[in-house]
C-alpha cells in the first residue's frame, strides 16, 4: 500500500512542477491586481486559477490567491521572488509563494476515538489527500494497527495535565525531526500548552464537536441533548490558545429530533466531524486559507 502511495505523490509532483500558488493580503487601493498580473506576465507565467475579496473597497483589506504555471519554475523562481519584491513594498503587501510539488508534511494527533483519524488515512490512501503522513502521535494505543500497517509510525506518549510540559517537549522534538508542516488534531483530547501553539502558530488545525460557538469545551454532545437542539454539527479551526475560539476554516451541521439520544447524536455528529476535517485539511493543503485576525478567507 505504502508503494501505491509513494507513487501517487511522485505522480503529482511530476505533474505540478511547474506550478505554483501566490497568497496576498494588503490594504485595498487601485492597481493591485494589475501590479500583480503584469509582474506574473514579465515572467512568463500563465494564470490558471484567481481568486479575490475585499471586505470594503473602501479602505478595507484585499485578499488574493493566483495559481499559475512557470516553464523551468525550479530555476526561474528565485529571479520571480526577487522581482516581485518591489510590488510587495509598492502595496505593502503580505505575499507568499508556495509550491504545488513540495508536499506538506503532516502530523496526527489523535486519542481513543479513531474516526476522523480512519476518515484521513482513507482520503490519503485514494490519493484524495496530498501530503506526506510522516507520524501519528496518540495518547492512547488504540489506534496502532491501523496506522503501522500502512507504513506510518506511531509514537504512543501518554499525557495528562500534571505531565503536559514533558509531553510536549518529546512532541516538539519528534515534529521538528520530521520537519512536519502541518499538524491535525483528529480528536486529540488534551489541551495543548501556549508554548506549543505558539510554535506552530496557524499550522495546528483542530476537529470540535459542535457547531461553533455554541457548547465550547467538553461533552458537547451531551450538552446539546440537554438542551433539546435540533441541528448538531462539527467545526474544524486553526488552534489559538482560546479554547475553540481559533479562526474557523469550515462547519457543517445535521438534523436530529427528540428520538435521539447522545449516543445516537455521536454517531451522527461523528459523520459530520470526518467530512468537515477532511475539507479543511484539503484547503489548507491547497493553500487556500489566508488567516485574517480571528477568520479566515477560504477561496
Amino acid at each position: 500500500m505504502k508503494s501505491y502511495i509513494d507513487e501517487k505523490i511522485e505522480a503529482f509532483k511530476k505533474t505540478n512542477k511547474n506550478r505554483a500558488r501566490l497568497l496576498i493580503n494588503c490594504a485595498d487601493q487601485p492597481g493591485i491586481v494589475a501590479a500583480v498580473s503584469q509582474c506574473l506576465y514579465e515572467h512568463n507565467a500563465n494564470i490558471i486559477e484567481s481568486n479575490q475579496y475585499s471586505t470594503d473597497p473602501h479602505g478595507g483589506e484585499f485578499f488574493i490567491r493566483i495559481e499559475f504555471e512557470m516553464d523551468d519554475l525550479k530555476v526561474q523562481a528565485e529571479k520571480l521572488e526577487a522581482d516581485f519584491q518591489q510590488v510587495k513594498e509598492a502595496f505593502n503587501m503580505e505575499a507568499t509563494f508556495k509550491y504545488v510539488d513540495q508536499i506538506k508534511k503532516m502530523a496526527i494527533f489523535v486519542s481513543k476515538e479513531p474516526h476522523c483519524l480512519l476518515e484521513l488515512l482513507w482520503e490519503w490512501q485514494s490519493g484524495d489527500l496530498m501530503a506526506d503522513i510522516s507520524l501519528v502521535i496518540s495518547n492512547h494505543e488504540t489506534s496502532r494497527e491501523f496506522v503501522e500497517r500502512l507504513g506510518i509510525p506511531y509514537y504512543y506518549i501518554p499525557a495528562n495535565k500534571d505531565i503536559r510540559k514533558q509531553v510536549e517537549e518529546k512532541q516538539i522534538q519528534l515534529l521538528h525531526e520530521h520537519e512536519i508542516d502541518v499538524i491535525v488534531l483528529a480528536r486529540y483530547m488534551q489541551i495543548l500548552t501556549p508554548h506549543f501553539v505558539e510554535t506552530f502558530k496557524n499550522k495546528i488545525i483542530n476537529i470540535h464537536h459542535s457547531f461553533l460557538p455554541a457548547f465550547i469545551g467538553a461533552k458537547p454532545y451531551e450538552r446539546a441533548y440537554h438542551r433539546g437542539v435540533k441541528l448538531i454539527g462539527a467545526t474544524s479551526h486553526y488552534v489559538t490558545n482560546d479554547l475553540d475560539e481559533g479562526p474557523i476554516i469550515e462547519q457543517d451541521i445535521s438534523r436530529v429530533d427528540h428520538r435521539d439520544n447522545v449516543e445516537a447524536m455521536k454517531k451522527i455528529g461523528q459523520s459530520v466531524e470526518r467530512s468537515v476535517l477532511a475539507r479543511a485539511i484539503k484547503w489548507h493543503l491547497e493553500d487556500r486559507i489566508i488567516v485574517y485576525g480571528n477568520k479566515t478567507i477560504v477561496f
